[in-house]
């Protein structure tokens, strides 16, 4: 979801977040408690297919708020597309999830995740939740019921923060955030169908500011995560550069580096590098800009290759409207080549080609002399 197009400094990366301590074999390690080790991470990641994921909207949800209330609960849209985005050979999902939705209707959200990991399941699909979230395009504040209607091109014209952003800087409301946290982690936290914990996405995105507050709140997510002791990996992303402070942070509080990336694959292939030049495995958990070199076709064997996980934004176009740019309006809109997307929203595949690398890589597909898919026996 970033809007500038930033990139790492990769000669420096390892100094600045010092994992330079954090090796395998014969290293020492300075851990944070409950942190995960450098040799159990890998040993994790290790025993788990190669990710080849998405972020998951529903095209009849304009934001994560829609997705899970239970007046706009879709299950039958999520069964529908999780089934399409099987038959791309994608296998895993990134789901954004809203503090406001739980705290209106605890038990019904967590009844309602529960019926959508059933689906996932089904179609043998693992998931990433991601618990809080800095984005909001919408320019509103997040609440339950009737959503925002995004005009016509509006990119995200409908995205709203979890939670609303004046929570996040008061840190008397913190408590009702570490409820939130805990008690889904708690409910969640040994879930095979989960594969990893996203705590935080884009902490200072959409305006908030990146100062002492927030980084005191990034420490505690990960802290009110591991008191839960999940057994799955927790990690926040890195999106915005090596010399961020807000990055080193939460890249030294990880157990799995993960990352955003929307540049073309040079600077990719440098991103890909300096995540790895920590020891951890790396998960690119946003990639897929056309308009900027960053495609399927120059970026998904460059994950296979380097045995890099990811998840391309997104599946199905609806109402969130990536395919228009970031920044893209009903007033100024700014369409082209499509920025993010796969499928559109009854069904068609946008770009044939992608969906043929896709099955040849990660799906069980095979092509013959003729370039027709086959399956693999």
């Amino acid at each position: 979801m970033k809007r500038s197009i930033l990139f790492f400094m990769l000669m420096t990366a390892v100094s600045l977040y010092g994992y330079g301590q954090q090796t395998g074999a014969g290293g020492t390690e300075q851990l944070l408690a409950g942190q995960w080790s450098v040799e159990k991470v890998n040993e994790w990641y290790a025993k788990q297919a190669w990710i080849a994921g998405c972020n998951f909207v529903p095209s009849t949800a304009v934001n994560d708020v829609e997705i899970w209330q239970d007046e706009t609960f879709d299950i039958p849209t999520i069964d529908k597309e999780l089934g399409l985005a099987r038959a791309w050979g994608i296998n895993s999902v990134r789901v954004f999830l809203n503090y406001v939705v739980w705290e209106a209707e605890a038990e019904k959200f967590k009844s309602n995740f529960r019926k959508f990991l059933d689906v996932a399941k089904k179609h043998g699909i693992s998931v990433m939740p991601v618990l809080f979230d800095d984005c909001n395009f919408s320019g509103t504040v997040a609440k339950v019921g009737k959503q925002p209607d995004a005009g016509r091109d509006f990119c995200l014209g409908g995205w709203v923060s979890s939670p609303p952003a004046a929570m996040t800087r008061d840190k008397a409301q913190w408590e009702k955030l570490k409820a939130y946290e805990q008690d889904m982690i708690r409910t969640f936290g040994k879930d095979k169908r989960i594969i990893i914990w996203d705590l935080y996405n884009e902490p200072g995105n959409g305006g908030t500011p990146k100062d002492e507050i927030k980084a005191e709140l990034l420490k505690n997510v990960f802290v009110w995560a591991r008191e839960m002791n999940p057994t799955q990996p927790l990690t926040i992303g890195a999106w915005i550069d090596s010399s961020s402070e807000f990055d080193k942070l939460v890249l030294r509080h990880s157990d799995i580096v993960s990352f955003h990336a929307y540049d073309g694959k040079s600077k990719f292939e440098q991103r890909i590098e300096w995540a790895k030049g920590t020891g951890r495995p790396a998960v690119c958990t946003e990639w897929l800009h056309r308009p900027q070199g960053n495609t399927v076709a120059e970026i998904l064997p460059l994950l296979k290759e380097t045995k890099t996980g990811g998840y391309l934004w997104g599946l199905v176009n609806g109402k969130t409207q990536t395919h228009a740019q970031w920044g893209s309006t009903p007033q100024k809109p700014i369409v082209g080549i499509w920025q993010h997307d796969l499928m559109r929203s009854n069904g068609t595949v946008y770009n044939p080609s992608e969906l043929h690398l896709f099955r040849t890589l990660a799906g069980n597909f095979t092509t013959d002399k003729d370039n027709v898919l086959l399956p693999i026996q």
